[in-house]
């Protein structure tokens, strides 16, 4: 039993490891406090103080790296091993702050037509981004699961914001119900290798499961029940029935958020777990990977074949996306985990662009997700028609867009590990996802107009479209310095 000089060390000497994860507590609690000072008209003022946050906790992100630089560290381990900095996490929590950030600029104007321009909107991204940045750093099972748990109930709160909207209620009702099911299992997930372990810590449980036989029934128990909480967080099939009503339900911005940023986080949590824990039984997952990544593209892509409503289509092309990273984890070589990373990377700009474009159309009276309110977009604005046109490009995996370089890394990975029936299933996939996409094409490009009323876009909006589409061209027409980082982030969970 530690003594309190003991604690007292251990916290001074951790605090410095979770100085990003503190600004933007600190800043959401500011925004907390003084948005009840504020103004109606001056409501922006929160998002600008959450993008100050945003902008803090980079800084200590970087100064984190470049001190891992300096002492030529792997990781910086914190809270008896608790917590862990290494490359793993700086890269996941950069996707997870510039995330936070394209959202929040693409809410101010939507919040404004909502009528719902309130700091706790604001206030609950930071702490779900910090609940995000703990997934990625989390080296212990108790403080995996309180970091799920905090971005989990931060995004039940989010998905309903829209307090008189029914499809809102009913999003998180749903999201809620499901989401504590599915946290349920994995707590008891968490149990069995407790059990079997006697430690919370990843690398005593990994070692604990190097002992046993690969047929243990505990070990399968374990794996089972972990993968299903990960893969209801991920959507992947068959735990993806909540995300077509939540994107559907959900403010359009917080779609976009949950669509990218969960995402992020959950593949983050679920690479550290099968990395390090289930690494010695990585057998065992192997085909079961396989077999869940073939069903959710397999229901993903043809399920969106037939959607009429914008975030619903692209709630089942998500899920499609899923399938296509956890083929990456079926590779399980080098290949294949930066394959994740950058996958993970390119689908969080591509993603929140093409909900950018979808934000456009709302406006009083009319919500603007139904492929008919695209009807003529190319003639109403221009502008607004090609960039979604490239988002869209980029998630059917198109070149030259980040979208087809993601594909390609994990189809190389596939072929690397002789997984060649894989990588084929992949690469015929695209073809009903190309359909899909370009039925939004159609109705944007060659139908006529519907609705004469022109969008308007807001500065804030513009920023974080021309970041998304420099982001998703640069990385696909010059992907050599996105890979490196995509590489640099996986050697240490790969060194094990």
């Amino acid at each position: 039993m530690p003594t309190w000089a003991q604690f007292m060390d251990a916290l001074w000497q951790g605090l410095p490891l979770i100085k990003p994860e503190l600004q933007l507590t600190l800043w959401g609690i500011g925004i907390l406090l003084t948005d009840f000072f504020l103004e109606e008209r001056h409501k922006y003022w929160n998002a600008i103080v959450a993008l100050i946050g945003v902008a803090f906790s980079a800084v200590e992100l970087w100064v984190l790296r470049l001190e891992m630089v300096k002492q030529r560290a792997p990781y910086f381990s914190g809270f008896n091993d608790s917590v862990r900095v290494d490359p793993f996490f700086i890269y996941f929590g950069f996707i997870f702050l510039a995330a936070t950030a394209l959202v929040i600029l693409i809410s101010v104007r939507y919040l404004e037509i909502e009528h719902e321009h309130r700091g706790e909107y604001y206030a609950l991204m930071l702490f779900a981004t910090v609940g995000m940045m703990f997934m990625a750093s989390g080296y212990d099972l108790i403080t995996l699961f309180i970091s799920l748990e905090t971005m989990a109930l931060s995004f039940y709160i989010l998905v309903g914001f829209l307090r008189k909207e029914r499809r809102s209620n009913e999003g998180a009702l749903k999201y809620l119900l499901l989401g504590a099911f599915s946290s349920g299992i994995l707590a008891y997930g968490f149990s069995v290798l407790y059990g079997l372990s006697g430690s919370t810590n990843l690398s005593d449980i990994a070692n604990a499961l190097a002992l046993r036989p690969l047929n243990d029934m505990l070990v399968v128990l374990a794996l089972v029940t972990v993968s299903a909480g990960l893969f209801f967080k991920i959507a992947a099939v068959p735990f993806h029935m909540w995300a077509p009503d939540v994107y559907e339900g959900a403010p359009t911005s917080i779609t976009a958020y949950v669509s990218v940023a969960s995402k992020a986080a959950s593949f983050a949590m679920l690479m550290r777990l099968f990395l390090v824990p289930f690494w010695p039984v990585r057998a065992n997952w192997e085909m079961l990977f396989a077999a869940v990544a073939l069903a959710t593209m397999t229901v993903g892509n043809f399920a969106a074949l037939t959607q009429t409503n914008i975030k619903r289509l692209l709630a089942y092309s998500s899920i499609a996306h899923v399938g296509y990273m956890l083929l990456g984890m079926v590779a399980m070589n080098e290949t294949g985990m930066k394959g994740i990373a950058f996958y993970l990377f390119a689908y969080a700009f591509m993603t929140i662009g093409a909900f950018a474009v979808v934000i456009l159309l709302r406006r009083k009276g009319l919500i603007g997700d139904e492929l008919e309110d695209m009807n003529g977009l190319i003639h109403r604005h221009p502008g607004a028609a090609i960039l979604m046109l490239i988002f869209l490009l980029s998630l059917a995996g198109i070149p030259p867009t980040a979208g087809f370089m993601g594909k390609w890394l994990i189809f190389w990975a596939l072929i690397e590990t002789k997984h060649y029936y894989l990588a084929i299933f992949g690469a015929l996939y695209i073809l009903p996802a190309v359909y899909y996409y370009l039925r939004i094409v159609v109705h944007m490009w060659m139908t006529d107009v519907t609705d004469p009323e022109l969008p308007t876009i807001s500065p804030a909006q513009w920023v974080a479209l021309a970041a998304a589409v420099i982001l998703v061209l640069g990385a696909g027409l010059y992907p050599e310095p996105f890979i490196k980082l995509a590489t640099y982030s996986v050697i240490l969970p790969l060194a094990r």
